[in-house]
């Protein structure tokens, strides 16, 4: 029976999962196109055209009788860097706080499968989290943390430290997609010490890693939030 051939776009997805997942670390040596194109068995050509998309993303990084490696610092090849909670708290001179609020293994559905272009039951991390401002909610998170893209995340201990900063460190990513409006406060208003219904600024982002997503976010916070952007 004639083995199929790997599609670039699968070689690239699977390099991307192998990269997001640790297997390959930062600045690590990944096989050559030779290897590669045994493994899935594929053209070279078509492992050459997977590993280019890859560092157009820069995610590797590839020199010529040198290899190819993974990049020592894939996020900030993204055209923006994705902030800290805590980095903006500390910048308007205020104490960080962090509170861990909940989290649990759940199968995608609804709306949430429907965003993030996944198949019902894909399992996801769901954590919610509060950040503050010296002794005042700040920021109230709710997040869903692909597994099958961030394996790594099913163990994290967010009690420790929020997904926000441990995906930051932990999962590159290629792209984002960010949104800001204004809303009324739901469930989180107890959270965040505010009456149900209360107006609220929300902020939500899909991070991606190639066609692979990470996660989603949504970031709530009271109407007394102000924030600035410097170009």
């Amino acid at each position: 029976m004639t083995r199929s051939r790997a599609s670039y776009r699968t070689i690239r997805d699977e390099i991307s999962r192998r990269i997001a997942s640790r297997v390959w670390l930062p600045g690590a040596l990944i096989p050559g196109e030779e290897a590669l194109a045994g493994e899935f068995g594929a053209a070279r050509a078509t492992v050459n055209r997977a590993l280019r998309e890859l560092a157009e993303q820069g995610l590797v990084e590839r020199r010529r009788k040198a290899g190819t490696r993974v990049a020592l610092h894939p996020v900030r090849e993204a055209r923006f860097a994705i902030p800290l909670v805590r980095h903006e708290v500390e910048a308007a001179g205020q104490v960080y706080g962090y509170r861990f609020l909940s989290s649990v293994v759940v199968g995608a559905k609804g709306q949430v499968a429907e965003r993030l272009g996944l198949a019902d039951g894909a399992r996801l991390r769901h954590v919610q989290a509060l950040h503050l401002a010296g002794s005042a909610p700040f920021q109230f998170e709710d997040r869903y943390i692909i597994l099958d893209t961030v394996p790594a995340a099913q163990d994290a201990d967010f009690s420790a430290i929020g997904p926000n900063e441990w995906l930051v460190e932990t999962a590159p990513f290629t792209h984002a997609e960010f949104s800001f409006f204004a809303d009324a406060a739901g469930k989180e208003a107890q959270h965040l010490g505010i009456a149900p219904g209360a107006p609220v600024f929300v902020g939500e982002r899909i991070t991606w890693l190639a066609e692979r997503p990470i996660t989603l976010v949504r970031m709530v916070h009271p109407s007394r939030y102000r924030m600035v952007t410097r170009l």
